[in-house]
């Protein structure tokens, strides 16, 4: 099927421009807006082997042809998530690879990393196949899982077999449990950086926990009469780990960091040469230890659980601290750290749910709206950190295509390789100058309040239920086919598929 996007503001070269994008035989195009009907039927004519490449008359016999009119939406890179929780198999009353994909394109995602807190945890390759095999299966977009470090993923037992699974995952992780000791932890770096594979960390030492822990250990959890999560339980393991990577030479990244002391150490060791990058969330970016107080005011409601996550939300100046460590670099990506449970489970309160939101569906326009369009990051660098950032670290499809986040029209390899900026239809097509063909269309204006009933996740707890957003994903392409599109809650996700 032939398609034409017409009109929209894509974000090509580093910038913005009004161009139109064409999709056909999995490849993507784009053209220089406005291109002349005379130029249209000298493209057609001329390239018997690109017919239909236009639109209206042009299409000719391609009855499945679409021209759909994107003026005043913005065309960005899709969104790639390295941090994900599908829940498959093991815990299919949560999430599937398949409801998990959906709900991914519906936020504009092309490309999921879940984590391995899964049963059985992928230890070696036998299996990681039963999750290579539901997600073969069952995806509709592209789904690359991680390999457990520890055979029992519990940041304890001895590590897995890395090497079996090594072809097959975005890199190594316990996610949900620290590494516990240092020379567990350098024995893993060493063997995933001879098979040239990231070691992925949750940074949380245990000795340093109080059990029950739910929130953070502050203000909140004083007058409550919670139990805290300490700042020093996660700061503390990553100043370890960087000290080990350094020593080890091995490629390393922080999960959901959540400290002003772990960006200040992360910041260090990149200045001192340490092959470290890191994450944070956008809850963590947009929400503090006071929204949860505010919201338990007068006592605690039964759906509190929708601000529980591990690591909990922390105090303003860690907020402060992870705005400044995206704006200046220290902090490379934004992940979701998608993790739904059921509704009976997040009806527990704090003290009793299970860590983990849902996040897929509400974290672009969250960080739009609060982030933004309040003037603290640029649209620019929020593209970069939910798109080529994550690509580039960890090898993901499109890394070499985009460029700070943005596309670069580049020639395919059989027209000899290169980047070209912006051309016209018959340039474009004759000289297979052609873009990343996965796309993320976006209605910048479009406002609307978040309502977890349009989820398209089985997962519907989020601290960010009613809050009113500005820009809203309309369309996700994937391989140059439609993925995902609609203004609501739309079906044509499954029938796209």
């Amino acid at each position: 099927m032939t398609i034409l996007l017409k009109g929209g503001r894509i974000f090509l070269g580093r910038k913005f421009v009004t161009a139109d994008v064409l999709l056909k035989g999995g490849s993507a195009f784009v053209f220089d807006k406005g291109a002349a009907p005379d130029e249209m039927t000298a493209l057609c004519s001329a390239a018997p082997d690109i017919e239909n490449a236009g639109c209206g008359d042009v299409f000719g016999t391609d009855t499945d042809a679409e021209v759909i009119d994107l003026s005043g939406k913005d065309i960005l890179p899709g969104f790639a998530d390295v941090h994900v929780h599908f829940r498959e198999p093991g815990f299919s009353y949560k999430e599937t690879i398949r409801t998990g994909s959906l709900a991914a394109a519906h936020g504009g995602y092309t490309c999921v990393c879940p984590m391995p807190n899964i049963v059985p945890v992928p230890k070696d390759l036998d299996s990681l196949r039963a999750e290579l095999d539901i997600i073969n299966k069952t995806s509709l977009l592209d789904v690359i899982p991680y390999g457990a470090i520890t055979v029992k993923q519990d940041g304890r037992s001895e590590l897995s077999d890395m090497e079996s699974m090594a072809p097959y995952v975005c890199a190594f992780s316990d996610d949900g449990r620290g590494i516990q000791t240092g020379d567990l932890m350098r024995d893993a770096m060493q063997l995933a950086g001879s098979l040239g594979k990231l070691i992925v960390a949750h940074c949380e030492d245990e000795s340093l926990l109080q059990p029950g822990g739910c929130v953070h250990e502050g203000l909140f959890a004083e007058a409550s009469g919670l139990i805290g999560i300490s700042s020093a339980s996660e700061w503390r393991q990553v100043e370890r780990d960087v000290n080990l990577c350094y020593e080890t030479g091995c490629a390393y990244h922080v999960c959901h960091v959540s400290t002003k002391e772990s960006v200040q150490i992360i910041r260090e060791a990149k200045q001192s040469g340490v092959n470290v990058t890191c994450e944070t969330a956008p809850h963590y970016l947009t929400l503090t230890q006071d929204d949860v107080a505010e919201y338990c005011r007068g006592g605690e409601p039964a759906d509190s659980g929708r601000f529980k996550m591990n690591p909990p939300l922390r105090g303003k100046d860690d907020r402060e601290a992870l705005r400044e460590g995206v704006f200046d670099g220290t902090i490379d990506m934004i992940a979701t750290d998608h993790a739904p449970h059921s509704a009976e489970e997040k009806a527990r309160g704090l003290e009793k749910s299970p860590f983990g939101i849902t996040g897929l569906e509400t974290s672009f326009p969250i960080l739009k709206t609060r982030l933004v369009e309040t003037g603290i990051l640029t649209y620019e660098r929020l593209i970069e950190c939910l798109a080529s950032a994550p690509r580039k670290r960890f090898g993901l499809p499109g890394a070499e295509t985009l460029d700070h986040g943005s596309f670069r029209a580049v020639y395919s390899e059989d027209a000899g390789g290169g980047c070209e900026g912006n051309v016209g239809y018959k340039e474009a097509v004759r000289g297979n100058r052609m873009i990343f063909p996965d796309l993320t269309i976006i209605d910048p204006e479009y406002e609307y309040t978040i309502d977890p009933d349009d989820f398209l996740s089985m997962g519907h707890a989020t601290p960010f239920e009613g809050d009113t957003v500005r820009g809203k994903v309309i369309m996700t392409i994937h391989k140059g086919k439609i993925a995902y599109e609609g203004c609501d809650n739309d079906p044509r996700a499954q029938d796209r598929n």
